[in-house]
């Protein structure tokens, strides 16, 4: 189980998708590897109203901190109804975030204009609810930060972060963290790299977004939030300091991030 106050030594994974089918029949030997390489606490984002159920398993097993949402990606499984089970589900479970939403105009087949609707009612439903947002923001950075200044919400983490230095200073601007995990272990993702070692270090958040994004060194498994000390390890070296520093300072801004402190 994980500990409902998360020490300054331990580490956050502020993106898992523990319940994905690739761990099915192992998460608890996952959360025992991320326990024991010093994985303090985890966040699981749903991604649809099916997986609502699955999401909340792993709080009631484990501990993890969990977002509830309608993801992007997975646009043809969303019915209208679907807000309505969302704002049902906000007020009887109580998670920790609305999440993973957001836009995806990189895939697909992803029709951009229900996208936009969709998120825009789910925005809305996490100011209602007084919540932070988990964000999915791929080759959309500026449509959603349009959005994300019509409905203000409290702050969160913008997932995967993969754009400029001004969308960067734009998402720091309006409260959010930025999200840093396996592609940053790529040694051609110059930019993400330089963002990484360059932002404000209270703007920062790690992640493995687990089993996905994996990490250069174990491209070809499911990625694993015992992954994230070695992201640690590297995102230290990249930016010059000290890991037991640069720890403390993440899980501040996990916390901050969620309204934990």
């Amino acid at each position: 189980m994980f500990d409902t106050t998360v020490p300054e030594s331990c580490l956050i994974d502020t993106h898992c998708h523990l319940d994905a089918p690739e761990f099915a029949g192992r998460t608890d030997a996952v959360v025992g590897a991320a326990r024991a390489a010093g994985v303090g606490q985890l966040l699981v984002p749903a991604v649809s109203q099916a997986t609502f159920s699955s999401t909340l398993a792993m709080r009631a097993r484990y501990g993890c901190w969990v977002a509830l949402g309608l993801h992007p990606i997975y646009l043809d499984q969303h019915l209208d109804g679907h807000l309505d089970d969302l704002d049902r589900a906000l007020a009887l479970h109580q998670p920790d975030a609305v999440g993973e939403i957001g836009l995806d105009f990189y895939q697909p087949g992803l029709d951009p204009a229900r996208q936009e609707r969709l998120f825009v009612e789910q925005l809305r439903l996490a100011r209602q609810h007084g919540l932070p947002v988990i964000l999915h923001v791929r080759r959309a950075q500026d449509r959603v930060l349009k959005y994300l200044r019509q409905v203000r919400v409290e702050g969160g983490i913008a997932h995967a972060f993969n754009g400029s230095l001004q969308q960067a200073e734009a998402f720091i601007a309006l409260g959010f963290r930025l999200g840093f995990g396996g592609a940053m272990t790529y040694s051609g993702s110059q930019r993400i790299r330089r963002l990484a070692a360059t932002l404000p270090a209270d703007a920062l958040v790690l992640e493995t977004d687990a089993p996905d994004i994996r990490p250069e060194w174990a491209q070809t498994e499911p990625n694993t939030p015992a992954n994230l000390p070695r992201f640690l390890t590297l995102l230290a070296g990249l930016r010059g300091e000290t890991e037991e520093k640069l720890c403390r300072i993440l899980v501040r801004n996990s916390l901050s991030a969620l309204g934990k402190n």
